[in-house]
């Protein structure tokens, strides 16, 4: 899916992370993230399943937070706008309750690199898989 936008809307700033576009590779196991200060991540489908803002995944309140197995081969089915805000990713294990904000997709890719060895790690303690 690609997705363009024009102009920022109303309420957004500059300093607000904001993408200009958002790309599905055809393999469906990663997304690639544009944003308008020309910023450019790409994502695994793997790690944002299971850094998910759901519920599920962060729980309810602190301390709350689910370690999830088993998603290597994880698919995103598709995407859906939702506002000017987020997407929702619908991924091809069922999953989609997360509401990516744009903050939030921003703050994974800048994150990434302390966030998946720290899920790793989590697995690993915890004696689960990525398969």
């Amino acid at each position: 899916m690609k997705r363009a936008f024009s102009t920022i809307p109303n309420g957004f700033s500059v300093d607000r992370p904001w993408p200009s576009e958002l790309r599905l590779n055809p393999a469906k196991d990663r997304l690639t993230l544009l944003f308008a200060d020309g910023e450019s991540f790409a994502l695994a489908a793997e790690y944002l399943r299971v850094e998910s803002p759901s519920a599920e995944v962060k729980g309810h309140g602190p301390g709350e937070r689910q370690t999830v197995p088993g998603k290597r081969h994880v698919k995103i089915d598709r995407l859906e706008p939702v506002g000017n805000y987020a997407i929702r990713i619908v991924f091809n294990d069922g999953h989609d309750t997360g509401l990516y904000s744009w903050s939030y997709l921003h703050e994974l890719a800048a994150e990434e690199e302390t966030k998946w060895p720290a899920y790793l790690e989590e697995l690993n303690i915890q004696g689960l898989t990525r398969d």
